[in-house]
């Protein structure tokens, strides 16, 4: 006899940032691989573009507007998610944004909203389902961390305090849901090629690329795609019953060094095209 019974062939969704980035390539992923799917954004026409997309493929999503800084709209979220799906069985909490500066130049509020976005807005996320699935005794929560949590780093110090809080979170959840059958995870993503962040002025992103450096936090250019990230996390939730992924970190693999080897010489010594 087993020790838990499987999962459901039928997990309804959520994902919390799903607009672009992370939270569009993880709704889509879970789409192609069969779970009802609802995306969740301020932006819900970019939102419904991706549900156009994975119903021409066959397979099955809603778009509902999503701010996770405000309590009414989450759950005026999940209540739609359940209206049109069934009770939610997997949630993805990656609504988020950062901001680049020093923490003497940043003001307070822009601290602020950073642990609103990150925290408390993941918080409330999560809260919003889990009466259900510790019922249900069955569900699972990802959380979209930072490797920032875990190795802070030079003008992104509201954003890693956030997301390291979240770690804290998380980890307090795995264990209060020790039981209950429910299942919490971290999925860290490293340095990863997305808009957030890369949109703000260049004299924010150029100093501070410049101290990575200088830290050792910038050892290639190589970047990890939303869709390494969406496989992970489509990982972590199809996890058989009976484990799980307490915290997953993903690194970009950096190019390989006869390629280094094979650009050094195409652009010659001056860096100019070789001849």
């Amino acid at each position: 006899m087993p020790r838990f019974e499987p999962l459901p062939q039928r997990r309804p969704a959520i994902v919390a940032g799903a607009s672009s980035g992370i939270g569009a390539a993880a709704a889509t992923e879970l789409a192609a691989r069969g779970f009802p799917v609802a995306l969740g954004a301020r932006r819900v026409d970019k939102c419904q573009e991706l549900v156009d997309d994975i119903r021409s493929n066959g397979g099955e999503a809603i778009a509902l507007p999503l701010d996770v800084t405000d309590e009414q709209s989450v759950k005026a979220f999940v209540h739609g998610a359940t209206e049109e799906l069934g009770d939610i069985e997997l949630v993805v909490a990656g609504a988020g944004d950062t901001y680049f500066g020093k923490l003497d130049a940043i003001s307070t509020d822009e601290f602020e909203s950073q642990i609103q976005i990150h925290l408390i807005g993941a918080n409330r996320v999560a809260t919003a389902v889990l009466p259900g699935m510790i019922a249900r005794q069955r569900g699972d929560l990802i959380f979209v961390g930072s490797d920032v949590a875990l190795r802070q780093r030079p003008h992104m110090g509201a954003y890693g305090a956030a997301k390291a809080a979240l770690v804290a979170m998380v980890t307090n959840l795995q264990m209060e849901l020790e039981g209950t059958g429910v299942r919490a995870s971290i999925v860290h993503p490293g340095p990863t090629k997305t808009n957030m962040g890369w949109s703000l002025p260049a004299e924010l992103i150029g100093p501070a690329l410049e101290d990575w450096a200088k830290w050792g936090q910038a050892r290639h250019d190589y970047f990890l795609r939303p869709q390494d990230l969406a496989r992970a996390i489509a990982f972590v939730a199809e996890t058989p019953r009976g484990g799980f992924i307490a915290n997953m970190e993903l690194q970009p693999e950096a190019p390989l060094a006869d390629t280094k080897d094979r650009q050094k010489l195409a652009l010659g010594e001056e860096g100019m095209p070789g001849q």
